[in-house]
This record gives structure tokens, C-alpha cells and sequence, in this order.
């Protein structure tokens, strides 16, 4: 089996292949990347160049033949390596990459396309007029922690993992041949333990609600839909029969983000009966309605939750429909439920998500593990003492 090596000879590159009973023999030289010259011109200057894939010819002029050559050895150590970046497209600043990268993330849904766009709007205000070739995994370290001085923890870590998907795009594309972003450039995600409403405090909630909107109440403490799933929540889409809720569409008549959110999640009859006795009274095709039984949207949800949860004692300020999730999650983790059923509930990605979520709900855990030492030292005193009798 034959190999190829990039070999140079007098002022021209060829390629050389070795025989396999080890004599190299001069191939017919081909034109390509491999293709490099180094001329003297009658000024005296060195002129190096060399041709990319793309057939393009690139060239620089040095006084010294020896630095037209590192220059030509440099080209050839990126392609090999993988890593050459066309010189022109190297000039790109980032806020020129980010409105070409935004053209081609357009095709995403448009909610998915509004969030990266502020993304990079707060990217642009930073490292805007850099050449992308130039940002460094320090750059980014100290802008992460700029952006701590403004945002939450949580959105500063949404920001920054916008940049390094822009940042992997562009290596995908061959415009960088590295991204400075790393696990080594990441900032802390800020994760912070949801607030678990009590039992006493939903019920407060539902009462406090419009009739139009409880229905909504019980969908996120009891379902657990989000309430964009909550306010596209169809009469189809729910058997009151069998008892079984199967989302559909999210709001205002879009898929869902992914298919474990499709996941139909089983609910008591008494539970379908009081869902089932606002379809009877305003008469939609969605479960939640508005005042005059059309549907509603996750704005109207989400308004009344602001407008009533300080009607309910003990509720935090922040309390957000979302919440009534945690409520759902602090139940099932209650009655014994182990993390793959609270993860199929909930209907997450994987069992990850439900643990670093709520990991710190499951009870007993320290108890657990003392216990189960307890048992093999209390074992083997009972075992020491009928030895000695």
C-alpha cells in the first residue's frame, strides 16, 4: 500500500508516493494545496505563494528567501494538520460573522430565533469589531465575567453558550481553526433550587385564579405541561375517559421543542372531572380559555399569576407559573417515586435534568446511607458476640 508525502524540490512542491518494496518514485505533480513556489523578483524581494483547494492562489512577498520559506512551511503544517484558514475569510470580524450566522439560524422556530438574536446582540456589544481569528479562550474569560456585574448567573451561562455555538459554527465552516470557547472558558451555570409551593398554596392559587384560567393551575401543578403547553392544551389532546393527557403543540400552534415532551402523562379521574367541567362551561377547543371561552395565550397565564400570587401567603415575588412544576416533581419524589418515573413525569430529556433539579428533594438519602453502614457493623457485633458465648 502506497503513501503519500509532501516533499519540496528546488523551488516547486511535488508529491512523492513510496512503492511498498520501499523505493520512492517522482509522481506527476498535482495542482492543489500541495502547489507552493518561491521566486526571486528582480527587485530583490522573495515571492512566495502557493494555491488552496479552491484553485485560489495566495502569495506574500518577504526580503529574505528564508522567511518566504517558513512562511510556505507554516501553510503546509495547517493543511496537513487540518487547521488552515483562508487568509481573507481570517479578516472576518464577529459581528460580521454573527449577522451571516443569524441568516442561517433563521430557519429555526421564530421564539428560538428572538432569544439568539438578543444573544448576540449582547456578543456584537463586545467582540463586535474583533477578526474572529483573534478572540482568545481569555477574552472570553474576562468578558464572562463582565457579563456577571449585569446579568444573573443563569442568563450570563445562556450567553456565553450562545457564543460557543457561533464559535463552533465558524470552525465547522472552516472560517477559525479553533474556538476559544472550552470547558476551561465556561462560567458557572448558577443553578439555584426551585422554589416548592405547598400543598395548601396551590389550592390558594386556584382559587385566587379566574374560573377561565384554573384549569391552567391544575395543568402545571398536577400535569406538569409548561405554560406555553398549557395554553395550546386542545380538548383532542386530552381522553377524559382513560384519564390521559397527551401534549401536542405548544403555543401558539407550534411543535413541540422535542419529541420526550410528546411523553403522555396519565392523570386520575378526578383530576380529568374538574378539567372536563370547564370544557362543559365555556365550550372551546382548548381546555384554557379567555373570558369569552376563546383561546388564551402563555401571557394571559402568566399575567394572572403575577396579578394573584401575592394573594396567597408564603409565595415568593418571583413565584412563576413554571414553579407549579417543582410542586408536581416535590409530590411524586414524596410518595417514592424513583428519578426515572419523576423523569418520564416531568417528561425530561434525561434522568440528569430531574436529578441536578431536584436531587435535594429525595428524602433520607444521609439517613439512608447511615443506616445501610449501621446494618453491616451491627451484623458483625452479633456475629463477634456468638462466637464468644
Amino acid at each position: 500500500m502506497s503513501r503519500q508525502l509532501t516533499t519540496r524540490r528546488g523551488r516547486s512542491w511535488g508529491i512523492v508516493r513510496r512503492s511498498p518494496g520501499g523505493s520512492a518514485r517522482r509522481a506527476e505533480r498535482e495542482e492543489g494545496p500541495a502547489v507552493a513556489s518561491i521566486q526571486k523578483r528582480p527587485d530583490g524581494v522573495w515571492r512566495a505563494r502557493y494555491r488552496d483547494d479552491a484553485g485560489k492562489e495566495h502569495a506574500r512577498h518577504f526580503q529574505r528567501k528564508v522567511d518566504a520559506q517558513r512562511w510556505l512551511d507554516e501553510v503546509t503544517t495547517s493543511v496537513v494538520t487540518g487547521t488552515y484558514v483562508d487568509p481573507k475569510t481570517a479578516k472576518l470580524t464577529v459581528g460580521e460573522w454573527c449577522d451571516l450566522w443569524l441568516v442561517g439560524y433563521g430557519t429555526r422556530r421564530a421564539s428560538t430565533v428572538r432569544q439568539a438574536t438578543v444573544h448576540v446582540k449582547v456578543i456584537k456589544e463586545h467582540f463586535g469589531t474583533t477578526r474572529l481569528s483573534a478572540v482568545k479562550p481569555s477574552d472570553v474569560k474576562s468578558w464572562t465575567v463582565q457579563l456577571r456585574q449585569t446579568y444573573a448567573p443563569s442568563t450570563t451561562y445562556a450567553i456565553y453558550r450562545r457564543l460557543a455555538q457561533v464559535m463552533g459554527d465558524a470552525v465547522h465552516d472552516g472560517i477559525i481553526p479553533r474556538s476559544p470557547c472550552s470547558r476551561r472558558t465556561a462560567p458557572a451555570q448558577g443553578q439555584q433550587r426551585p422554589y416548592v409551593a405547598t400543598t395548601d398554596q396551590v389550592w390558594g392559587l386556584y382559587d385566587a385564579f379566574p374560573a377561565h384560567l384554573r384549569p391552567a393551575v391544575l395543568l402545571g401543578a398536577f400535569v406538569g405541561l409548561r405554560v406555553s403547553e398549557a395554553a395550546a392544551l386542545r380538548v383532542s389532546d386530552v381522553d377524559f375517559m382513560r384519564g390521559i393527557v397527551s401534549p401536542e403543540i405548544q403555543y401558539p400552534s407550534e411543535p413541540l421543542k422535542t419529541e420526550i415532551s410528546r411523553t403522555p402523562v396519565p392523570i386520575p379521574n378526578e383530576l380529568a372531572l374538574l378539567l372536563s367541567r370547564n370544557v362543559e362551561t365555556f365550550g372551546a377547543t382548548t381546555v384554557v380559555t379567555n373570558e369569552i371561552g376563546r383561546a388564551t395565550s402563555p401571557w394571559a397565564i402568566e399575567r394572572a399569576m403575577r396579578a394573584h400570587r401575592g394573594d396567597v401567603e408564603g409565595l415568593p415575588d418571583g413565584f412563576r407559573f413554571h414553579d407549579l412544576r417543582h410542586y408536581l416533581a416535590s409530590l411524586l419524589i414524596g410518595k417514592g417515586l424513583d428519578v426515572k418515573v419523576v423523569q418520564t413525569r416531568l417528561r425530561h430529556g434525561n434522568a440528569t435534568t430531574t436529578l441536578n433539579t431536584y436531587g435535594h428533594l429525595w428524602p433520607d438519602a444521609d439517613e439512608s446511607a447511615r443506616s445501610a453502614v449501621a446494618d453491616v457493623l451491627a451484623a458483625r457485633a452479633d456475629s463477634l458476640r456468638t462466637l464468644e458465648a
